[in-house]
């Protein structure tokens, strides 16, 4: 039995790991060679290396597979890719489609490693590559200001409940109002600092500066699009972008049953809250393109939610083409659109580095996407109401 692929995954929770080893042989099938848990910790990584090497071929390729849970995958992916593993991160939804395909009916965690083995062995992954320093913190940012906006919005909920009902208590209200003072001087801080961060390198500085050159897109929009994607890296085309924030088509349909169409929203929800108000910027703004889209469906009888998410959908997209191609908003270049693309935002009505820590300096993203020499490791309601140009 000769064996042409060997594939280790790691199925990780807070505390410990299930691991499987797995081969593909030349007759084409997944054999399991060995399972074992471990700690998840930096002593139950060295053992989950000796473990590797006792039963690896190092004639043949070895993939270690494991499923983007939280952030509790991080630390062993980053100790993996340090040591010149090929490393393999798998979004949940993927990693679940894969194990109901093989026809497992129960779940549990050694169940969830053999899977995620014989994902690795069968499949050609794309290998993992972590964050560069800045986009990590910037991330990091962006999302602190998402948690604490939604803090606001219920504190502000709870002020207006108490405000209207039939006995006010005066200390409540009085409680909720420093709540609210305080939350909005920790936006304050943490807008300043994604600013900072951003200035801070000057290459970074600019590209951000001609995102924001589409009108409604703002500062904080243009960072959370980039820091959730690590700038585009591994994207090579607006069809991963959109599958990977959840715009994707969704299709019910068979035979002559036409059921509702819409977007998947299995995708990185943090993009989609955050240009949820740039399109209703872009539209009273009007943005040729995006007026253009939004007119054109309500045209059709489309409601107009319906409209925005696909408005939604567009301007990730210019965001994408503006970062990849590095320059700045040309209403005239942009207007025009292939019917292709009009048909596909109608019917939705998988990172570039930044520089390292000794350098400021961002690696371009026209192209393909250069990475940190010491990069670190990435992880895989209520609307920002801030004022953006």
């Amino acid at each position: 039995m000769k064996i042409i692929k060997q594939s280790v995954s790691a199925d990780i929770a807070k505390d410990k790991f299930d691991a499987c080893f797995s081969v593909l042989t030349s007759e084409h099938r997944v054999v399991v060679k060995a399972t074992r848990k471990f700690a998840n910790t930096s002593k139950g990584f060295a053992e989950f290396g000796r473990w590797v090497s006792k039963w690896e071929n190092l004639q043949v390729e070895l993939a270690v597979v494991m499923e983007a849970t939280g952030v509790y995958y991080e630390n062993l992916a980053w100790s993996l890719y340090q040591a010149g593993r090929k490393v393999v991160v798998v979004l949940p939804n993927r990693a679940k489609q894969y194990t109901q395909s093989l026809g497992h009916k129960s779940k549990n965690d050694k169940l969830d490693a053999r899977a995620l083995a014989h994902m690795g062995a069968e499949r050609q992954l794309e290998p993992w590559q972590p964050m560069s320093r800045q986009l990590f913190l910037l991330r990091k940012l962006t999302r602190e200001h998402e948690q604490v906006q939604q803090m606001r919005t219920e504190a502000n909920n709870r002020l207006h409940a108490e405000s209207h009902s039939m006995l006010e208590s005066k200390s409540t209200v009085k409680r909720l109002r420093k709540t609210l003072q305080l939350y909005e001087a920790q936006l304050q801080v943490i807008q300043q600092e994604i600013r900072a961060t951003i200035e801070s390198d000057a290459l970074l500085k600019a590209k951000v500066g001609k995102v924001t050159t589409i009108k409604g897109v703002g500062l904080l929009t243009a960072a959370t699009v980039i820091a959730e994607t690590n700038g585009f890296a591994l994207f090579t085309s607006q069809k991963q972008l959109t599958s990977y924030a959840g715009y994707d088509v969704v299709e019910n349909q068979s035979g002559k049953r036409s059921g509702k169409t819409k977007i998947s929203k299995q995708g990185n929800s943090h993009i989609r809250r955050i240009l949820h108000m740039p399109a209703f910027n872009a539209v009273s703004r009007n943005v040729p393109v995006c007026r253009a889209l939004y007119e054109r469906l309500t045209g059709k009888g489309k409601k107009k939610m319906v409209a925005y998410v696909a408005v939604q959908k567009k301007l990730l997209a210019l965001i994408y083409t503006l970062w990849k191609r590095d320059e700045a908003w040309q209403e005239d270049r942009y207007q025009q659109q292939t019917e292709e693309g009009i048909q596909s935002l109608e019917a939705g009505a998988s990172l570039s580095g930044v520089s390292a820590a000794d350098r400021s300096t961002v690696a371009p993203a026209v192209a393909r996407a250069t990475q940190d020499k010491h990069p670190v490791p990435v992880g895989p309601g209520a609307l920002f109401q801030v004022r953006e140009r």
